[in-house]
């Protein structure tokens, strides 16, 4: 079976991204609420599901799967997302608004990880 190259781009995006809680951890650890325990496990684990999704999105036996991983895995950060929008340490910079489209944007990434569901 081969698999639509816009599924591919998708698994590009989380396995660059998993990579990249490796690469510069410190952004991804301050996003993490102060009420989570533990910031740097947490970094690696999502970090490293980001990675393995990604690479099992590629996988036809698995990619269903993967894709249900990825929406358990957004609502999982969701909470790191708010705290973003609200603290302007973990804002990483950026302007308010663009993280309070940062947001919406979770659902819409949803959509597009159901689409292979």
């Amino acid at each position: 079976m081969t698999l639509p190259w816009h599924l591919y781009l998708m698994a590009a995006i989380y396995i660059l991204a998993g990579l990249n809680h490796f690469r510069v951890p410190k952004i991804y650890t301050r996003m993490i609420p102060p009420s989570f325990p533990n910031p740097k496990a947490l970094n690696i684990l999502s970090g490293l599901a980001e990675f393995l999704l990604g690479i099992a999105l590629c996988i036809p036996a698995v990619s269903t799967y993967a894709a249900w991983g990825i929406i358990v895995l957004l609502v999982a950060v969701f909470p790191a997302n708010v705290f973003m929008y609200t603290n302007d340490r973990a804002g990483m910079g950026l302007p308010k608004w663009v993280r309070l489209v940062r947001l919406p944007l979770q659902i819409l990434l949803i959509l597009w990880a159901y689409l292979y569901t």
